[in-house]
Order: structure tokens, then C-alpha cells, then sequence
């Protein structure tokens, strides 16, 4: 901790002493400002960013300098320049670069130019990733970001007023945040971050910037496919422009085209360095599947001879749900410090092996073989097949070497962040000697803003401790218990919360028990004040439900532990459940239904009941295993009352029994029986686990592109505890999901089983599936079928289920570039049941996500045909979302 003082202590005092340098405006011939023209001192490290207006400051030590001006599409300009104690006015104007179109020279071919030098800079763009090894850094990086337009703002003009006075939001003024960090990296993917100052102009509180790896040549730019990238060429046609030379080098001007545009690509200008083949500078552009465009603009320079970018802009406007906005985030950053990969110090050379093979064309065994640091001592040219499968053959054994000596060779990101106590005190003068990017006029006045709210805010903290005390008094009033969820903290370890009776669950009418008042009372206690997810708790709870309808009241006791990865449960109780337990609808669903449109599809029956589970995650929770125990007695349940009126008397609608229609056996009633049952599972995800480190906690990141694999095996005991049930059920689901392309998706889930013997089944034992009634429908749209009936094809036998998804950016109606743009997609499907009532029923559908573009693009039309025993039943159409809400 000392240490660390003592650093910040010589940081701060280095900033104070640039109190020195230049500043001035960048503006080209025409004199239109060189918005975020960049600005070097030559031989250093140091530079900085001009803001919107062309306005830019830097601060130098006293000395003799060159500073060099950039701007994609102009010529550099240097200009030398004698530091003294004061800052210095120093004004440019930019001239158009010009370009020379026979620079480049690849041999005899009339390809455009532009696609060779793409190979190589393909080639060549894992090694330039991999030749950081380690750096610190300065980063200065600000946000800005304007809501231009608001939707129907005369319902809420009140709380606009109410808003503009709290937080300094309005529409028109932009939010700020800007902060001024100590970044130091290493390879492959740690990031610790010292946050220095911080300021923004809506909060009192940090609101630090992630720091993003200053890295150009990741498969992914801006979230789409890479110029870069390894299959660029699928994606992108790249058209040569012309070279011209810039401090000392040769660079390129490479169009980057979009074979089809829209979200999922780029498009734009690159510059490549001819030789190095690493990115001078690019200005790419893509558009989001919400309907926001997002611009990168990015300027490099040379760090030990490694091209870094040392400046970028990001610019994005759109709109979403009627709200429209727009914004800038530029960072600024100056390296010292700076590591090569000493397996990437020595350059090499990369050629076209179409146009000028090597003198030498490694093998397999060659790659194999020999370690990277020896071929390139032995040969310092490369085909670019051949620096391919070198660099891939070299990151395989550092992977290894890896494995053996680093436990968290699995880990992706590995970052922290330390927020320095004086960060958010920082004074003016202090912010004007570290702001990298000068404020806007409009910028400045938002902080003003900012600043005249502190103090309002300081007076109204004053009133608000007054009213706290009546404030908590009001919480804990009996109105505001009954309305929702109250915690109460017991110490540091421990919290007691109740759960209100006209909170979300007594809004769940159905025709069972009308409308069900519900009531819940939960202990928890952790036995450490680390509160991670692996620390161990104990929680005890009850939940009351009281049945209007019925005039009932039931409920359930509830004792759980966890530690690590394993979760203990014991419960037990009276309660009501659905006959599928998957609950096929959700209730909150049916209830709305049920009351508006007199549907009842939800089925439900009562039991009694004692139940034991288990669940663990072993192998760094790529295997679930799990268990439960459960004695019920179970009670078949009947609508409240005979003729209920529902909200809207619909003519073609009427509610049915509370028994389901079913095919399979005569009915679906059951007798009043007792069941013990034995219930296991076990899930293997095959992919590879990887985590992420966030402040030293270890969270592990879902990869829902792996295989998984279920195991499920239920057993009815029979002659325990007066069980009437007898049978041995088991099944095997796989799963699987993987790109196809740009925004393009297959995803696949395969289901088989039976009962191995089924003497004395009831039907809430039976297997059902995840079937739909209702037009609207929620959930996964991968498992779920669009128009089978909820228990119609429920079985006491065997069983078959598939489903595919396939998501297309392109296939008919995306064809047509407007509605790509808007953000379109198109989906086919294939669901197919077997049993031995089922008669291969099958459905076939064509959907379209992104229903109302830009307003609400979360909603799905899907077109549905279905099929039974080879005849043609009818289409019908389903409205959805692509949200999946909780089941």
C-alpha cells in the first residue's frame, strides 16, 4: 500500500509540473475543424486527441519538440516547436493527402492490388496480436452521450421537470463521463487498472470506464467480423485506393466492402503498412441489430517499432422504442513501459505465395518440429499459409506450457480495478492539467449544470436524513407490506425478507382457486462476510397461499444450505402444482388469459408433501449431477365453480374442466394416491469451461454454444410408505447450438425415452411436453412447439422429440438490403413429436424476428404448418418474442 502511494504520489506531482505546452485548433483548407485529428510529439509517447470543435491541448515538459498532426485522409503536418513555462498557441491547417496509385507492386496480375495485400495483412494479424507482451499505460477516455428525442412526452413531463433537477438529464444537454486511468496489461489477458480521477455530470458517485485491450486485430471489431479475420475474405471484396508515405513508411489505402451490408460487418477505409502489413489507422462503420449505427475511427503510431493506436473515436446514433440519441467515447492513451513478446521481436517477412513463393515452403513436420524463434532465425520469409500454421502450432504450445505452470489458463479476462479515495475530489485546475480532449462548449455547460446540482443536492441530503426515520417507518407500514417484498438487514450476515400477499403471485387468477393470496417469509444467513457465491448460507422459509376460490389455505416449510458448488434442500408442505412440472404456461400468462380471453390452460392438482434434493457442480461445473427424494400425496382438483363468468363473455370461448383432453388413455382423472419417488439427473456440457476474474472473484462465463448431454431417471418405489406407484422412466436430451455465419445460427435439441415398465402410473408421472395454445407465446423457441396441445399426446410409453432452429441475417425477405438494415431476421424451424399417439406430429415454420423494427424489435411472426400421420392439418400464426422469460 505504501508503494502504491508513493506512485500516485509521483504521478500526481508529474501532471502538476506539465502545466506547460500547446494548445490551438486543427482545421482543414476549407476551414471545416478536424474533429478528433490527432496530435503526437514526435519520438515520445505522448499525445492527445482535438475535440468536435478542432480544439486540442497537450502538455509538454520544457524542451525542443516536433509535433505531428493526423487525420485519416490528410497529410501529416509536423511543426517544431520550443517549449517554455507557459502554454503555447500553435494553430494548423490540413491539406488533402495525395495519393499515388503505382506504389504498390505485386507482379503481373490484373487482381486488384488491394486483395493481395489483404492476405498478408490477414496473415500477418495473429502475430502483430501476439507481440505485445506487456505495457503501462496513461488512458484518458470521455463519454458523451445525447438524448436527441423523446416519445410521447407530454405523459411524463412532470417527472422530465422532476429529472432535469436531480440528475441533470435533459434532452438536448449531453451527459458526461470522463476518466483518467493507470492501465497496465500483460498478455494474454490481464488488465489492472488504477483509476486516478473521475468525473461525470450526472452523479456524485465513480462511475468508472472499462478499459478495452488496445488491439486492432481480433477476429471481432465493433462486435462484427474483422477485416482481419481469418475468413474475412467471406464476408468482404476490398478495393485498392492508392499509397502514400507517412514517417518513414509505405502506407495503403484499402476500401473494405461488405459483400452484403448490414448488421454483422463492417465497411470503410484501412490503411495497411506496406511491409509490416500492421493497421495505420482505419474508419470503419457497422449497424447494430437495434438499429444503431456505430462508427470507429482509430489512429496508430509506432511504439518500439510496434503500430499501436494510440487515440480512437467511437461515434454512434439511432434510435430504440421511439427514443433517439447519440454519442461520442474517445480515448487517448500513452504508453511507457512497453514489452515485446521476445518470441516476436525480430520482424519477418510475409509474401503472396499466388504471386512470389518463398525461397523455402515449410512442411507439417517443418511446423511441427521446430520451435517459431527457430524458423524465423533460420528463414525470415513466410507464405502466408506457412505464418499461419506457425503462429497456430506456436500458440498451441504455449497453451500448454501454460496449462502446466498457470491454474487459470482457462480464465478470459482476468482485470481489476482500484478506485483512488481523492478520484472524484478532483479541482478544475487539477482536471485542466490532466483532460487530454478539451470540453465543448455544450460539454461545459453540462458540468456547470452538474455543479450548481451538487449543492442543491447537499441541502436536500440535509432534509432527506430528517425524513429517513419516517421513511423506514412507511416501509415497514402494514399498507407496505402487503404491497410487495420488505428486507430487513439482521447485521452484517443475515436478512430476513417477506414477500407481500398483493405482490406478483396474488395476481395469478385461475379457475382452481380464483384469485390466490400468497404470503412469504425467508431467513437467510451467510457464515462469512465475503458474500461470494460459493460461501456458504443457510436460508429457512414458509409460504402461506390462501385459495379464495376453494376457501382454502395451504403452504409449504422450506430448510436449504449451500456450499461451493453443492445446494441441500428440504421442504414440505400442502401446495398446488402443474400437472407437467416443467409448467408448459407460465402462470403469470394464464392468469391473463384466463381473465381476458376465458381460456383456462393451465392444469393444476393439490399435494402433500415431503421432499429431499441434492445438487452439486463438479468439475469446474461442466457436470451437474442431482437428486431428489419426494413422498407425495396427490389430489386430483376441479374448478372452483361450475359456470364462471369471466371479465369479456367471448362466444367462441368457454372454460374447460380442470382435467385435461388426452389421447393416449381414456382420461387424464386420477384417484387420490400416494407416490414415492425417485428422481435423477446429470448434465455434461462438453465445451471448454472458461472465467472470468473480476477484482479477484472467479466467475465462471456460460458458453451456450457447447453440446450438453442429459441424463434423467425417475422411479416410481412402490410398497414404501404406502406408495401406489410403480415405474422406471428414463430419457436422454442433447443439445447443441453453433454459428453458420454473419448473425446466422443453427441450433438443434434431440429427446428420446420411455418407461422401462409402468405398472401403476397416474398421469402427473406421465411424460409431457412443452406444447402451446395461446397466440402469444414466451419462452425458448428452440424446445417449444408452436400448436400442440398442452397434454393432448402426454404419454405412458416411449417417446421421440427433435427440434431445429435455423436463424438467418439473409434468406428471402432480408434479401432486400431496407429490411436487412432495419434488422430483420428470418428463422425456419422444424418440431417433431413421436409417441404412440402422437402420429409424427410435426410442425414446419417460417418466422420473422424483429416484428416492429426500432420500436419494439424484441417481438417474432412465425407461420406454421402442421402435420399428423402424413396429413395436412392447417397454417396458423403465432406472435412472440426473442426475450426468453422465466419458466
Amino acid at each position: 500500500m505504501k508503494q502504491f502511494t508513493r506512485q500516485l504520489f509521483f504521478l500526481l506531482l508529474s501532471y502538476s509540473a506539465l502545466a506547460q505546452g500547446i494548445r490551438g485548433v486543427v482545421k482543414s483548407g476549407t476551414g471545416e475543424a478536424m474533429s478528433f485529428a490527432t496530435i503526437s510529439a514526435k519520438g515520445t509517447t505522448t499525445g492527445t486527441i482535438a475535440n468536435e470543435e478542432g480544439r486540442y491541448e497537450l502538455a509538454l515538459k520544457p524542451g525542443q519538440y516536433e509535433i505531428v498532426f493526423q487525420f485519416l485522409g490528410f497529410k501529416s503536418e509536423v511543426r517544431s516547436i520550443t517549449v517554455g513555462s507557459e502554454f503555447q498557441e500553435l494553430n494548423v491547417t490540413m491539406a488533402q493527402q495525395a495519393i499515388n496509385l503505382q506504389d504498390v507492386k505485386i507482379g503481373k496480375n490484373t487482381e486488384d492490388p488491394a486483395v493481395s495485400i489483404m492476405r498478408r495483412a490477414i496473415a500477418k494479424a495473429r502475430f502483430h496480436q501476439l507481440q505485445v507482451k506487456s505495457y503501462a499505460a496513461r488512458v484518458y477516455t470521455r463519454s458523451s452521450v445525447t438524448v436527441t428525442k423523446l416519445p410521447l412526452t407530454f405523459l411524463y413531463r412532470e417527472q422530465l421537470k422532476k429529472a432535469e433537477k436531480e440528475a441533470n438529464f435533459k434532452v438536448g444537454r449531453p451527459m458526461l463521463n470522463e476518466t483518467v486511468a493507470e492501465v497496465n496489461f500483460t498478455s494474454p489477458n490481464t488488465v489492472r487498472q488504477t483509476i486516478v480521477a473521475n468525473r461525470n455530470s450526472q452523479f456524485d458517485q465513480v462511475v468508472p470506464s472499462n478499459y478495452y485491450e488496445a488491439n486492432l486485430y481480433k477476429p471481432k471489431l465493433l462486435g462484427a467480423a474483422s477485416p482481419l479475420a481469418p475468413n474475412a475474405f467471406s464476408y468482404y471484396k476490398f478495393e485498392y485506393g492508392g499509397t502514400f508515405r507517412e514517417q518513414g513508411v509505405d502506407v495503403s489505402k484499402i476500401s473494405v466492402i461488405p459483400r452484403q451490408w448490414g448488421d454483422g460487418v463492417v465497411r470503410g477505409t484501412l490503411y495497411i503498412i506496406e511491409d509490416t502489413w500492421a493497421v495505420h489507422s482505419l474508419d470503419v462503420e457497422t449497424c447494430t441489430e437495434e438499429g444503431f449505427n456505430i462508427r470507429l475511427k482509430a489512429v496508430c503510431s509506432p511504439i518500439q517499432n510496434v503500430w499501436m493506436p494510440v487515440n480512437q473515436q467511437f461515434s454512434f446514433n439511432g434510435s430504440f422504442m421511439g427514443a433517439e440519441a447519440n454519442g461520442q467515447y474517445v480515448r487517448s492513451q500513452t504508453f511507457r513501459s512497453f514489452v515485446i513478446n521476445p518470441a516476436f521481436v525480430e520482424d519477418i517477412k510475409v509474401v503472396d505465395e499466388r504471386f512470389n513463393a518463398p525461397p523455402r515452403t515449410l512442411t507439417k513436420g517443418d511446423v511441427k518440429n521446430g520451435t517459431f524463434a527457430d524458423q524465423v532465425a533460420k528463414q525470415k520469409e513466410f507464405s502466408t499459409k506457412n505464418l499461419k500454421q506457425l503462429i497456430k502450432q506456436y500458440e498451441k504450445e504455449e497453451y500448454k506450457n501454460r496449462k502446466k505452470q498457470d491454474p487459470n489458463v482457462a480464465v478470459v479476462r482476468d482485470d481489476s480495478t482500484v478506485i483512488d479515495s481523492l478520484a472524484r475530489k478532483r479541482s478544475m485546475t487539477f482536471w485542466d492539467s490532466l483532460r487530454s480532449v478539451p470540453l465543448t462548449q455544450a460539454e461545459q455547460v453540462s458540468y456547470k449544470k452538474a455543479d450548481s446540482l451538487v449543492v442543491v443536492r447537499k441541502v436536500q441530503a440535509q432534509k432527506d436524513s430528517v425524513k429517513t426515520a419516517k421513511t423506514n417507518r412507511r416501509r415497514k407500514s402494514p399498507l407496505g407490506l402487503l404491497a410487495g417484498d420488505t428486507n430487513w438487514k439482521l447485521g452484517k450476515q443475515a436478512q430476513l425478507t417477506f414477500s407481500g400477499p398483493l405482490s406478483g403471485e396474488s395476481l395469478q387468477f385461475n379457475t382452481v382457486e380464483q384469485w390466490p393470496i400468497v404470503a412469504s417469509l425467508r431467513y437467510t444467513h451467510r457464515f462469512d462476510t465475503l458474500n461470494k457465491p460459493t460461501s456458504p448460507r443457510f436460508s429457512v422459509g414458509a409460504t402461506g397461499r390462501y385459495q379464495t376460490g376453494r376457501d382454502q389455505f395451504v403452504g409449504f416449510g422450506s430448510l436449504g444450505y449451500s456450499v461451493k458448488t453443492t445446494q441441500v434442500d428440504l421442504s414440505g408442505g400442502r401446495y398446488v402444482a402443474q400437472l407437467n412440472p416443467d409448467n408448459p404456461i407460465s402462470p403469470n400468462l394464464n392468469a391473463l388469459i384466463t381473465w381476458l380471453f376465458e381460456q383456462n390452460y393451465m392444469k393444476l392438482y393439490q399435494k402433500d408433501f415431503a421432499r429431499f434434493s441434492v445438487t452439486t457442480q463438479p468439475l469446474d461445473g461442466r457436470l451437474t449431477v442431482g437428486g431428489s427424494l419426494e413422498w407425495a400425496e396427490r389430489t386430483e382438483l376441479t374448478n372452483y365453480k361450475e359456470n364462471i363468468k369471466p371479465l369479456i363473455d367471448w362466444n367462441q370461448f368457454a372454460y374447460t374442466p380442470n382435467r385435461p383432453a388426452t389421447s393416449e388413455v381414456e382420461s387424464a382423472g386420477f384417484a387420490t394416491n400416494q407416490a414415492l419417488t425417485l428422481n435423477l439427473f446429470t448434465t455434461l456440457r462438453l465445451g471448454q469451461v472458461r472465467y472470468r476474474i473480476r477484482n479477484g472473484q472467479r466467475v465462471r462465463l456460460r458458453n451456450d454454444d457447447a453440446p450438453t448431454l442429459t441424463l434423467n431417471y425417475r422411479k416410481g418405489i412402490s410398497d414404501w410408505a404406502g406408495s401406489d406407484v410403480d415405474y422406471d422412466f428414463a430419457q436422454a436430451t442433447w443439445r447443441h447450438s453453433f454459428d453458420t455465419g454473419i448473425r446466422s445460427r443453427l441450433a438443434y435439441q434431440l429427446s428420446a425415452g420411455g418407461f422401462l415398465n409402468n405398472r401403476s402410473v397416474f398421469f402427473p408421472d406421465f411424460k409431457h411436453f412443452q406444447g402451446n395454445e395461446f397466440f402469444f407465446q414466451i419462452g425458448d423457441p428452440v424446445s417449444s412447439f408452436r400448436f400442440l396441445p398442452y397434454y393432448q399426446y402426454s404419454t405412458r410409453s416411449r417417446f421421440a422429440e427433435a427440434h431445429v432452429l435455423g436463424e438467418f441475417r439473409q434468406l428471402l425477405l432480408t434479401q432486400i438490403m431496407p429490411l436487412r438494415l432495419l434488422g430483420l431476421k428470418e428463422n425456419l424451424f422444424v418440431n417433431y413429436l413421436a409417441t404412440p399417439a402422437s402420429r409424427n406430429y410435426t410442425e414446419i415454420g417460417y418466422g420473422i424476428d424483429g416484428l416492429i423494427p426500432t420500436v419494439f424489435p424484441f417481438f417474432r411472426v412465425e407461420v406454421v404448418g402442421r402435420f399428423q400421420g402424413g396429413t395436412y392439418l392447417g397454417t396458423g400464426v403465432r406472435i412472440g418474442t426473442t426475450l426468453k422469460f422465466g419458466r
